[in-house]
């Protein structure tokens, strides 16, 4: 091969950054899940009582959502680079100090827990945001379904990797070790971040080769440059992105996928001990299983969406596609209320996240239909909508198994949910394009 042809092979820093990316993502889902973890022995020590916990779990989740129109609407004023660093280290700081709950003069430990669950949620409202601007400068089109999928990914890897974890160091180092420890990890990520993430055009490993592919599959490589970044938070903006159709549409359906996210998240085990009678360590390990296969389903799902980009040319076919066929699975989740062996409702609650990690295109279409200058607030607004389902689904699950004394109304909500994603999406969000501004 001459020297010509090897100059002109195109470098694959892209892939790196997404790994890293990917990395970045799993920590920030583990900090999240630091008091789930050491929770239990927590409340024994600080005399938690039940509610207490309750609101101390609650606080990520207000803060987070409140925070995504701000955060994402730094991203686009300061670039993601600063911004993105800076909540690593911000939210790594306040996980480390929630080992400290409990030593802090004149403060009780429910107010100390509350308060820094609640700084967390706020420091890491630019990730996900800042997830898809980098998607958007470093990815062309045919990628980036794959490239959000991997990032999103990242919630199921997180539990099935740094759950055993952090539940070693509790059993262990006690409960506050997990925070020392989580805490120090993000401070080296953010570290780490500062050296390894730069915008397309300036980074120090990429050829030009894999700067035209990417500029000319439709990335945004100049996305970071501050001429780009003029066109800041405005509230005539913020209105457009509030009142377009399409994108109100995109709105709904992550709203409606994540109902999903926060049943498993939150509900399942319970459910399975409540509900199907497994012990502690049974519904532990069946409540992995979904995890795993949504992970699965997260993976195949954007890697089949840009092969079909790649063979239609069509936007719309590529990401509506699998999230039709992944609802469609998702749905299967109301059969539970039919299902009497506990070993095939757990078969078929996998099969239901399988297919709600191959609907989760979300990111991927952010990307797709983000106006070059409002990316993060767009991802911002998109990510609000989308956790508010966080503070809605627990607690209407909550009154509705109360009501019922089962949770066969609790399921058929949850699948209730699945079918509006479709109608979101094939309804009301319409051709699948990019928003310019007026």
């Amino acid at each position: 091969m001459s020297i010509a042809a090897i100059a002109e092979r195109r470098t694959q820093v892209r892939y790196f950054i997404i790994g890293f990316i990917f990395i970045v993502t799993s920590i920030n889902y583990a900090d999240r899940a630091t008091f789930s973890i050491a929770g239990s022995d927590a409340a024994r020590e600080l005399g938690l009582s039940p509610i207490a916990t309750g609101y101390i779990l609650s606080a990520f989740a207000w803060a987070y959502a409140l925070a995504q129109i701000p955060g994402g609407a730094l991203l686009d004023r300061f670039g993601t680079k600063r911004i993105y660093a800076g909540a690593i280290a911000v939210w790594s700081v306040f996980t480390f100090l929630q080992g400290f709950a409990g030593f802090i003069a004149g403060l009780s430990a429910v107010t100390t827990l509350f308060a820094l669950r609640f700084l967390v949620g706020l420091a890491e409202a630019p990730s996900f945001p800042g997830n898809a601007r980098i998607v958007a400068a470093w990815f062309p089109s045919s990628e980036r379904g794959t490239a959000s999928a991997i990032f999103n990914s990242a919630q199921y890897f997180s539990l099935v990797a740094f759950a055993p974890l952090m539940g070693w160091v509790v059993h262990n180092h006690g409960w506050r070790a997990v925070f020392y420890v989580m805490g120090a990890l993000g401070l080296l990520a953010a570290l780490a971040f500062v050296r390894i993430i730069h915008d397309p055009a300036r980074h120090p490993s990429i050829n030009r080769a894999e700067l035209d592919y990417i500029e000319s599959g439709g990335g945004l490589v100049g996305l970071e440059q501050t001429d780009a970044r003029r066109n800041t938070f405005q509230w005539s903006n913020l209105k457009q992105l509030l009142t377009h159709r399409m994108l109100l549409g995109v709105y709904l359906g992550q709203y409606c996928i994540n109902v999903l996210t926060y049943f498993f998240a939150t509900w399942f085990p319970i459910y399975l001990v409540k509900e199907r009678g497994l012990n502690i360590l049974e519904a532990g390990f069946a409540a992995a299983a979904p995890a795993m296969c949504g992970f699965i389903g997260g993976v195949l799902g954007g890697y089949g969406s840009d092969w079909l980009l790649k063979r239609t040319g069509s936007l719309t076919i590529a990401r509506k596609t699998p999230l039709l066929i992944g609802m469609v699975l998702a749905t299967l989740i109301i059969a539970c209320v039919y299902i009497e062996q506990e070993w095939l409702v757990v078969t078929v609650m996998a099969i239901a996240f399988f297919g709600k990690g191959i609907a989760s295109l979300g990111w991927a279409v952010i990307s797709d239909v983000s106006p070059r200058q409002l990316a993060g607030l767009t991802g911002g607004v998109f990510n609000m909508f989308g956790n508010c389902a966080g503070i809605v689904t627990p607690i209407v699950i909550g009154y509705l198994v109360a009501a019922s004394g089962s949770f066969d109304s609790a399921l058929i909500f949850v699948g209730a949910h699945c079918l509006l994603t479709i109608f979101a999406y094939f309804v009301i969000v319409g051709p699948i394009r990019r928003l310019e501004l007026q």
